[in-house]
């Protein structure tokens, strides 16, 4: 029997069954475009957050919210986005470095954002964030899946 995860089973429900071609023959974009709207709300919660209720700077508050953004996609990317066949302590330790080292390079990418629109053109930084967002989770997909879960055969 085949192996049928949860978004799977939600696709086989009777009033969902005529899209299950589009969304089986998309799985994989549109699983991260849903995991990456739900990261996009992590990280813009959490950077609202960091930078209003704590008052942080908002490069901080941007390092902070990319921590606990980054965690979460880690997960859901690896469970349920790429279905990551990894396994092993060592495979799996690779898997983490390269994904936390991709999105590094976004969060630099982001940080020059936020640094030019807030401390420069003196932009909303929460607009800036959002934007940069944008920028990130387009540039993550692919660091994600030509680095991080390319199918290993």
């Amino acid at each position: 029997m085949e192996n049928r995860d949860i978004f799977d089973r939600i696709m086989g429900l009777r009033i969902l069954k005529p899209f299950y071609p589009i969304y089986h023959q998309h799985k994989e974009i549109l699983l991260y475009l849903f995991f990456g709207g739900l990261t996009f709300i992590v990280s813009i919660g959490s950077y609202a957050f960091f930078e209003i209720s704590i008052k942080l700077e908002p490069l901080i508050a941007n390092i902070f919210s990319w921590i606990i953004a980054v965690l979460f996609a880690y997960i859901t990317n690896r469970i349920w986005v790429f279905e990551n066949t990894a396994r092993g302590f060592a495979d799996i330790c690779k898997e983490i470095s390269s994904f936390f080292g991709g999105r590094i390079v976004t969060l630099i990418m982001e940080e020059i954002i936020l640094y030019i629109s807030i401390e420069i053109l003196s932009v909303n930084s929460i607009a800036v964030k959002v934007i940069g967002q944008i920028v990130v989770i387009v540039s993550n997909y692919f660091i994600s899946k030509i680095l991080v879960f390319r199918k290993r055969y």
